[in-house]
């Protein structure tokens, strides 16, 4: 088998060390639609929503069928005989302790997302849960937007990442291949995953991975914006966020600059310490014993409404209540794939098979659940037996949310700056992160790019975050992450066979002859 990776990355005679059909052709499409938009934002906009519209529509029973056959398969790789082999092959040992492991999986996937939604979903479904037989603002329907939001953020999100991931892991370390997501393709494609089959799977890959993490950066710029606003005052205006994404893409520039060690290692670490300090003060401040009641319970209620959750599609009501949530939850999770499951990917060489997925799959949700407890079931307790408000900061400005909730504890101002702070660093650390995958992807695999390309990705991201704010704010900012999400749903399904297909192979080369 040749693997070189000379195959994809060409040397240009600008410095650039790139896979030109991928690179080009990636630039050139996000240049277009930063254009089309430009010209005129009002149609853009009307574009957005139609596009959003008809993807939801027509297809949003894909999105459900394919999250549950990749779980489905993640829990039959986890018990089928292929969990003893070992990513990176036999002797392979792993490179990080368990902790540490456990620690760096929850980084990667918890981020602004959950900051933006810990707080406002719990209660948008409260306000107003889907048509299932639950009435609005009762303790059913508190019942309820728990068991949907665990939902939402559950073992569906942590299959799609933890299939992705392995895949990744596996034909790079294990079979030597380019760390690319065609790479996965071998056992089907062979080596025309070096021709343009290969390079429109990885050209998917980049705008995936570009315009979900566009997503999340214009839902950062929006929690900030709305937090100088309640900390120091000023104008959550829409000028206002694009100025911060700017900015703060600025700062994501100085950190690609400085380097893994100097930058983002740096930054993750404070961000890390941060956010549990965030977490404890709201698990402290709030109400702690009601809290302590609520895990146990809001993972029974996630547990016994999961079958029926998993595969229910809104067939009989005939209502859209799933389009604004979960199939947008779902394309956002495919959107996230390559950027999430290629750093659990490079941190997970040396764990066996088994070892990867229970670890993936388990340890991250249930840290999120605790997460999502401790802020969305404080907001829900606030709405139900304390003052109340939260339900009104939402319905009046999602953003809000969170520094809704601090104004019922003590050092609010404090928290809220905390929280800005945190979103702050989420936003500089995920666009570093994210321009370093799509930059590894667009370069054929090549592990360590040259950081000018880096730059140039990150540059690329906060401007995609910023149009889509221009080009209809949040609604802009969700059919960015399905539409890219649909294409690479289905390369994720062409996935399951690929997989199976070279697990075959490694199997029977290790363990034939024992």
């Amino acid at each position: 088998m040749n693997n070189d990776r000379s195959k994809l990355t060409t040397t240009t005679g600008m410095g650039l060390e790139i896979c030109p059909p991928v690179f080009w052709i990636s630039t050139i499409l996000i240049v277009v639609f930063i254009v089309l938009t430009l010209i005129n934002v009002k149609t853009a906009s009307t574009v957005f929503n139609a596009a959003k519209f008809w993807v939801c529509e027509y297809t949003g029973w894909f999105f459900v069928i394919a999250v549950n056959l990749v779980l489905v398969y993640a829990f039959w790789l986890l018990f089928s005989k292929y969990g003893r082999l070992r990513i990176g092959g036999p002797d392979s040992r792993p490179e990080f302790t368990m902790f540490g492991w456990f620690s760096m999986l929850f980084s990667a996937g918890m981020g602004i997302g959950l900051l933006f939604y810990g707080v406002a979903e719990p209660i948008y479904h409260y306000m107003a849960p889907p048509a299932m037989g639950v009435e609005a603002k009762t303790i059913a329907a508190a019942e309820l937007s728990m068991g949907i939001t665990f939902f939402h953020w559950g073992l569906h999100a942590w299959g799609v990442y933890a299939l992705l991931g392995l895949g990744l892991a596996f034909f790079a370390f294990t079979r030597g291949l380019p760390l690319t997501i065609r790479s996965i393709f071998y056992p089907v494609l062979g080596e025309r995953i070096y021709g343009p089959v290969g390079h429109a799977i990885d050209i998917l890959a980049a705008l995936a991975t570009l315009f979900g993490l566009a997503t999340s950066l214009g839902l950062g710029a929006n929690q900030i914006a709305a937090g100088f606003n309640y900390v120091f005052g000023l104008p959550n205006t829409l000028t206002v966020q694009v100025s911060l994404i700017v900015i703060i893409t600025a700062c994501a520039t100085l950190s690609v600059v400085a380097g893994l060690e100097a930058g983002i290692q740096r930054l993750s670490k404070i961000n890390f310490a941060l956010s549990g300090a965030l977490m404890l003060f709201v698990f402290l401040a709030g109400p702690t014993l009601f809290i302590l009641d609520s895990i146990p319970q809001n993972i029974g209620n996630y547990v016994r409404r999961f079958v029926t959750l998993a595969f229910w599609t809104e067939t009989y009501t005939q209502t859209k209540w799933q389009n604004g949530w979960t199939i947008f939850y779902w394309a956002w999770w495919i959107a996230w794939a390559p950027f999430v499951g290629m750093f659990i990917a490079r941190i997970s060489k040396g764990r066996t098979i088994k070892e990867f997925l229970l670890g993936v799959l388990f340890v991250p949700a249930l840290l999120t659940f605790v997460w999502l407890t401790i802020f969305g079931g404080s907001a829900l307790y606030v709405e139900i037996f304390g003052a109340g408000g939260i339900s009104e900061a939402v319905n009046k400005n999602v953003s809000t949310a969170m520094y809704a909730l601090f104004e019922n504890f003590p050092l609010a101002k404090t928290a809220s700056f905390i929280g800005i702070a945190v979103v702050w660093f989420f936003f500089v650390t995920s666009s570093d992160s994210a321009s370093l995958v799509v930059d590894i992807i667009t370069a054929g695999g090549h592990p360590d790019p040259p950081t000018s390309q880096r730059v140039f990705w990150a540059s690329a991201e906060g401007i995609c975050a910023a149009i889509l704010l221009l080009g209809g704010g949040l609604a802009a900012l969700q059919t960015a992450c399905i539409v890219t999400g649909l294409p690479f749903g289905i390369v994720l399904l062409l996935m399951l066979f690929s997989m199976k297909k070279g697990l075959d192979e490694e199997y029977e080369k290790v363990y034939s002859r024992k």
